[in-house]
């Protein structure tokens, strides 16, 4: 393409070509020099062996294993192959099924994904927090803000359920609890998507919860209905009706363009919106503290006996494990 006459010609067109091509290269050179190092080692380990060299053996041993990390870390790379993937995320967890315990559960995975987004180094932002009743929460948007946040987080879209010993309930019965999670990529500017005025529906209120004077006092929250999708979101967290608006608008487009791209792809749409796909029981993630402690992905059948890290931040085997499931 860049060789073709003309291609500089229009500078709107070559900057995201010329990136791609970075890109390419970039990944090709990765492999070209993950080949060199393995065939190297290759030809040191044949010679060690004839040798009887224990010494070199160790240290091509070490080797290997330094670039079986990279080679994992370039898979991972390889899989992030999405159109949107580079993009930062948005996301929506919500209670389920289960009251109490459910919101509870809700409050304990955003913050197992909060402590995961800062490992990462991506940035956060809240957009909705709804508190619960009791405890915990009945739901929360945030935006994720980081190198490939959405290709990553995609893969945690489904119902994650808890087994644990009620910390409400004053029998100590065991407990399910259910929450949602929801991960729309963040659009690019340049895309557009129309949304004309008479199909939004706009109700101004008070938020609740914290937040001091300004959310008691003044109806500066938003909350947007399109009427063709049903879709709904909503934002509270900024003091003025209008950045409300504005995050809110945010999000209704990220959702309707990824609305758009499941009705051109079915196999996507069952992944992402098929409503009865996404119903309680058929989760993507069980976390048992009760009567035995683990964490198992159903997806791809793996567990974890670790359960507190998972809880606090370590989700990493189970998101590059669905990503190399590929």
């Amino acid at each position: 393409m860049i060789a073709k006459d003309g291609f500089w010609d229009k500078q709107e067109e070559t900057t995201p070509v010329l990136k791609e091509r970075a890109l390419l290269t970039s990944k090709v050179e990765s492999f070209n020099k993950l080949f060199n190092d393995l065939e190297e080692s290759e030809i040191l380990l044949d010679l060690a062996i004839d040798e009887s060299d224990t010494d070199t053996i160790e240290e091509v041993s070490i080797q290997i294993k330094a670039t079986n990390k990279k080679i994992r870390k370039l898979l991972l790379e390889l899989m992030l192959d999405g159109k949107d993937d580079k993009n930062n995320a948005i996301v929506s967890i919500n209670a389920g099924a289960g009251g109490t315990d459910a919101q509870d559960w809700a409050e304990m995975l955003f913050r197992m994904y909060m402590r995961w987004t800062e490992r990462k180094g991506f940035q956060i932002k809240l957009i909705d927090f709804q508190p619960g009743d009791e405890a915990g929460i009945k739901g929360v948007t945030f935006t994720a803000r980081g190198d490939c946040a959405y290709g990553y987080l995609k893969a945690e879209k489904g119902i994650h359920r808890l087994v644990r010993i009620s910390p409400f309930n004053a029998s100590s019965k065991r407990h399910t609890s259910f929450a949602s999670v929801s991960v729309y990529p963040e659009l690019d500017k340049t895309i557009i998507i129309d949304i004309e005025d008479k199909d939004l529906r706009i109700d101004v209120y008070r938020a609740s919860g914290a937040g001091g004077q300004h959310v008691n006092k003044t109806s500066s929250a938003i909350r947007i209905t399109h009427k063709p999708s049903g879709i709904v979101v909503q934002c509270q967290q900024e003091k003025s009706q209008h950045r409300n608006k504005e995050m809110a608008m945010k999000v209704l487009k990220s959702r309707l363009y990824q609305l758009e791209k499941h009705k051109q792809d079915e196999k996507k749409q069952k992944m992402h919106d098929n409503k009865d796909e996404i119903a309680w029981g058929s989760q993507i993630r069980s976390y048992v503290l009760h009567p035995y402690q683990m964490v198992k992905d159903h997806r791809i059948n793996l567990e974890v006996g670790d359960v507190k890290s998972v809880l606090d931040g370590a989700i990493d085997p189970f998101v590059e494990g669905v990503l190399l499931a590929r």
